[in-house]
């Protein structure tokens, strides 16, 4: 009887700590899909709160140019950085990223109206086309012919000539994509315009990107052997207003190429000892004197270090009182780097007057003047059947 009762005790016991098991089992379940049904209503309710906040891609009307209608796309990120872009010239009219302090900043150069970019521009924000920068008198021969372009920058072709890319109107196709929102520009440069032959298809992509970087994916095709040599125009400012003379510049380039005055011609000079040398990070204002020109200033291309067509570093900008840093990574042999030297005053836009220094352009490209320098006439050829494709990274933190 003693053995029988122990037994069914014994049972008894662990018909117990099963249940109790089972209990607390079902208690973590419960607790558990509690917990998942609180964090599905707080995403539900951060979704709803934020859909008060804009879409990350809107179009409004920017008014016209030529008769024709143009409009304006903002592009905003998952962290609250924004681009405003126009399909008129495929311009970066603003560009707003934080500070230390997460305060938000618009830091590039522009107009508050399409009529003033149409009127009085110096390329703030367009991407510049067919040829980015100078071709020497506006001459070049290709296949055996000679042509005569337009010699806007007198006496030479200067970003396209009277009527570049950067003063007409694209096609927009906005696209909202893994990595943040986007905008592909389209435009069909036919055969004779501004004196090139072929008729080309230009695109150029802008994606603001979650991590905050501004992406720039260009590329063009063409039906007859034309020349290329496309780029982003923004006037740069990290501090949003004022000069960029105490704003920190570095550039990995050993080598720069240096011209008559600013077109090169196939020269190639070691930085080291002179005025361009930015490989270590140094105010611009320290040197700019002494690199000379009229007006006083830099306009000038580099040789970046590396593979000429690998994506890598081109050039770092800092500003020491709202700690804003850019960086730009791009897939081009030089950088032109221009310090606003023509700026004068007469102009203004969003409340900033465009006085001498007020922002500054680093342009990933081909080296200006290529046509005319055999050694680098092929870089910026492009024939039927070759895509030229040109990435440019620009990414934004805080130091």
């Amino acid at each position: 009887m003693r053995g029988r009762f122990r037994l069914v005790q014994s049972l008894g016991v662990l018909f117990g700590v099963m249940v109790f098991v089972a209990a607390g089992s079902a208690v973590s379940a419960a607790k558990e899909k509690a917990e998942k049904a609180e964090k599905a209503d707080k995403a539900e309710k951060k979704a709803d709160k934020g859909k008060g906040k804009g879409k990350a891609i809107e179009k409004a009307s920017y008014g016209t140019v030529d008769g024709k209608p143009v409009d304006i796309y903002t592009l905003t990120n998952s962290k609250g950085a924004i681009a405003k872009i126009t399909n008129y010239g495929a311009i970066v009219t603003e560009l707003h990223m934080p500070d230390k302090a997460g305060k938000m900043g618009d830091i590039v150069l522009g107009f508050d109206k399409v009529d003033d970019y149409v009127a009085k521009s110096p390329y703030f924000g367009a991407i510049v086309g067919r040829v980015a920068n100078r071709i020497a008198n506006g001459k070049f021969m290709l296949d055996g012919k000679a042509y005569q372009l337009n010699t806007n920058n007198a006496p030479h072709h200067l970003h396209g000539g009277k009527k570049g890319w950067d003063k007409v109107i694209w096609k927009a196709e906005p696209k909202e994509t893994k990595d943040g929102p986007s905008l592909k520009l389209t435009h069909v440069s036919p055969d004779g315009e501004e004196n090139y032959p072929g008729t080309v298809t230009a695109t150029a992509t802008y994606t603001l990107t979650n991590d905050n970087e501004l992406r720039i994916d260009m590329s063009a095709t063409t039906d007859k052997t034309t020349l290329i040599n496309m780029a982003h125009h923004s006037y740069w400012n990290l501090a949003g207003g004022g000069t960029i003379l105490e704003q920190e510049l570095t550039i990995p380039a050993d080598s720069y190429t240096p011209g008559t005055p600013m077109v090169p011609d196939g020269t190639i000079k070691p930085v080291k000892g002179t005025p361009f040398d930015f490989t270590k990070a140094k105010p611009i204002g320290k040197d700019l004197k002494a690199a000379g020109g009229t007006p006083v200033g830099f306009d000038h291309n580099w040789v970046v270090n590396g593979e000429p067509h690998a994506m890598r570093l081109m050039a770092k900008l800092k500003d020491p009182k709202s700690g804003r840093v850019m960086t730009i990574t791009a897939d081009q042999p030089g950088l032109q780097f221009y310090s606003g030297n023509f700026m004068d005053g007469k102009t203004s836009g969003k409340g900033v007057t465009h006085v001498q220094y007020a922002g500054l352009c680093l342009e990933s490209q081909k080296f200006p003047n290529s046509i005319n320098v055999p050694a680098w006439k092929d870089e910026v050829i492009l024939k039927p059947g070759q895509t030229y494709k040109h990435t440019m990274i620009h990414k934004f933190t805080t130091e």
